[in-house]
């Protein structure tokens, strides 16, 4: 999953290293332990296809393993009229699996507007989280580039692009999803989040195209000496998805990003310090432990193309 590697226990340390320093001294920081806390990680959408709730618990942000994945819980979403109940998947600790069908899912994730209410029981702690099911916008087509010229990418390179509009209203707020190849485009450089067809609530961009940038859907991809490549080659494909999320979801991919692509070097001592991101998983008990991680319910619409031979 996307948000995978988020899902370690994000202290907040900032390291304060001397500057006078050698740059190949080795600095071991004496970091304290944490009780662990649930992760949630649950996108929901409206595809016709199996939509997972997946449940980890935090580990040590040095730790260089996956997360320990939670059995024996119960998952269950409610909304108006009904509730549907994940299973646990028999092969894969900590994932809880629902299958829809046409009908199931038209009746249970097709209404734009719904609210949704995500409840979780482990051990004897019930946490719970709500979202709302918003508007998506079908995607016009998609188009390829054949770039000379541009100094980002290497002579003769293929670049592709989305046309969408956003319709009129303000406070649209969308997760665009590319994938190569039927490969997900998830690197925290590849995470790409609109507000209307611009980036924040200030850009005033509603009702337009989306802007140029955001329409960019190319993978971020180097050679073994670190030079970037040509995004696209013929016979290469691009299939492009625009997610509807909730405003907090929204900050939420934003934090991520910020968190996530993280470029290193000398600019990392002006950088903002690694902390939690945000979480709408709140614990019933007040008194109870903390969670972490998301739940949203989108609205999709997808397109994809191939690069002619």
């Amino acid at each position: 999953m996307i948000l995978k590697s988020l899902y370690k226990q994000l202290l907040g340390i900032v390291l304060t290293a001397s500057l006078f320093y050698s740059c190949e001294e080795t600095v071991n920081p004496d970091l304290e332990d944490a009780e662990p806390r649930l992760v949630v990680d649950a996108w929901l959408t409206n595809k016709v296809e199996d939509q997972f709730v997946k449940l980890s618990w935090t580990q040590p942000y040095l730790e260089n393993a996956l997360p320990t994945g939670i059995s024996g819980a119960t998952v269950v979403v409610t909304y108006d009229g009904g509730e549907i109940t994940f299973t646990e998947d028999a092969e894969e600790t900590g994932t809880y699996r629902w299958t829809p069908t046409e009908a199931t899912s038209a009746e249970v994730f097709g209404a734009i507007g719904r609210n949704y209410t995500l409840r979780i029981v482990t051990g004897n702690e019930t946490f719970e989280a709500t979202s709302r099911i918003n508007r998506t916008v079908p995607i016009d087509s998609i188009t390829f580039k054949f770039e000379e010229n541009d100094p980002q990418y290497p002579d003769n390179s293929y670049t592709a692009e989305f046309w969408a509009t956003d319709p009129v209203g303000k406070g649209d707020t969308y997760w665009i999803r590319s994938y190569k190849n039927g490969v997900a485009l998830n690197k925290p450089s590849e995470i790409n989040v609109a507000y209307d067809a611009g980036f924040t609530a200030g850009g005033n961009f509603d009702g337009v195209t989306f802007l140029p940038p955001l329409r960019s859907v190319n993978p971020d991809e180097v050679d073994e000496d670190d030079v970037a490549i040509s995004p696209y080659e013929p016979g290469d494909s691009v299939y492009v998805e625009i997610h509807s999320v909730t405003l907090a979801a929204y900050n939420f991919l934003n934090e991520v990003i910020i968190q996530t692509d993280r470029p290193g070097g000398f600019a990392e001592l002006f950088s903002t310090p690694l902390a939690n991101v945000s979480t709408n998983i709140v614990n019933v008990d007040p008194n109870g432990s903390k969670a972490l991680g998301f739940f949203n319910v989108s609205a999709v619409s997808g397109l994809g193309k191939k690069l002619d031979e």
